[in-house]
């Protein structure tokens, strides 16, 4: 099975599909532009081939995951404004790495690792 996003006006995610792999074959070899047709037939819109491995566009697209046509790639929400993005992994990073031991949420407003504690 394949999976297609399909990429509004701004290439924002706003919806993936399954597709057969049946429907992707074109002279015995898989092809994403025979996949976006078969879409753009159920559908209409824009498509784009997305993979859970990410060995296609990087990441898994999700829903409101904004497509990069530049580094061919999907990518996530910016969690915080203070993350940059990691051009190898197009996967947003912190300014200061979490912690290796123990359970850490981000704060934003003082930039570092708070650890979460049984109650906190």
């Amino acid at each position: 099975m394949a999976h297609f996003a399909q990429i509004d006006e701004n290439n924002i995610v706003t919806q993936i599909i399954v597709v057969s792999d049946a429907e992707l074959i074109d002279n015995g070899t898989e092809s994403e532009a025979k996949g976006i047709a078969f879409c753009q037939s159920l559908l209409n819109g824009n498509w784009k081939q997305t993979s859970y491995n990410g060995n296609i566009c990087k990441n898994y697209a999700g829903i409101g995951y904004t497509y990069d046509a530049g580094r061919d790639a999907f990518i996530p929400p910016q969690p915080y404004p203070s993350w940059m993005i990691d051009e190898a992994t197009c996967q947003w990073q912190p300014p200061v790495p979490m912690p290796t031991e123990g359970m850490y949420s981000w704060d934003e407003a003082t930039q570092t690792w708070i650890e979460v504690t049984n109650g906190s």
